[in-house]
């Protein structure tokens, strides 16, 4: 008997065949996959970032701004601007001296200061252009100039009365150790140094050695660091 020579159909017989999907759903698979990436890499510019930090002593964080309390705020913050060059004239003090500043002069206020994504942040995260220049948010003496850990290239300026200011992830610092700066003085410019998701100035404020938010505090001298708000003068 003439042996049956094995067909194509034959070879698969007792087989299961996965059926293959069509082209267009491998389309649709990659395009999910990248618009997923790209919504991560966005997202992580309101990640905390990453230094480890001790515990500082916490204050909660305030719900979201109302319309009527955003022009709340704007107004409170020119009335402590009039009130304080008043002073100032009274008591014979400069206006450089007296004056508050913002750190930066375009940004986006992108993490606050607290507990945030189960980490603890003992400051403010200003997002901005790579080498944007960020400046000393009051007079004072440059204490520290270098590299600090997780902060990267860092700059402390001692303000007196027992205020100081941390300005952190410069990608340049233009300030030594013992400088003397003004308030709106240019102190480097913004970077990625250090522990973080990318160009950012890290804005932390000192009372008598521990953290606190500096919103609020800055708010008390006039300048608002979520409304973009600094006296005029």
């Amino acid at each position: 008997m003439r042996q049956r020579l094995s067909s194509e159909s034959d070879r698969y017989r007792g087989r299961r065949r996965v059926p293959r999907p069509a082209r267009r759903r491998y389309g649709n698979v990659a395009m999910a996959a990248l618009v997923g990436a790209g919504l991560t890499v966005a997202g992580m510019q309101y990640l905390p970032d990453t230094k480890s930090a001790a515990r500082p002593a916490l204050v909660d964080l305030g719900a979201g701004s109302s319309t009527a309390d955003v022009a709340a705020r704007a107004e409170s913050a020119e009335r402590a601007s009039r009130s304080r060059t008043r002073d100032s004239a009274q008591n014979g003090v400069g206006a450089d001296e007296d004056r508050w500043r913002l750190p930066l002069g375009e940004y986006e206020f992108t993490v606050a200061y607290g507990v945030v994504a189960g980490q603890t942040h003992p400051g403010v995260d200003l997002t901005a252009a790579q080498g944007r220049e960020f400046r000393a948010v009051h007079a004072g003496r440059v204490t520290f100039s270098g590299w600090r850990g997780g902060y990267g290239d860092s700059v402390v300026v001692d303000h007196g009365n027992g205020i100081q200011t941390l300005y952190g992830h410069a990608s340049t610092l233009r300030v030594t150790e013992g400088q003397s700066v003004s308030a709106g003085e240019v102190l480097g410019q913004v970077g990625a140094t250090g522990d973080t998701y990318g160009p950012r100035l890290h804005l932390e404020v000192h009372t008598d050695g521990a953290a606190h938010d500096p919103v609020p505090l800055l708010r008390s001298f006039g300048v608002d660091l979520e409304l973009g708000v600094e006296p005029v003068g």
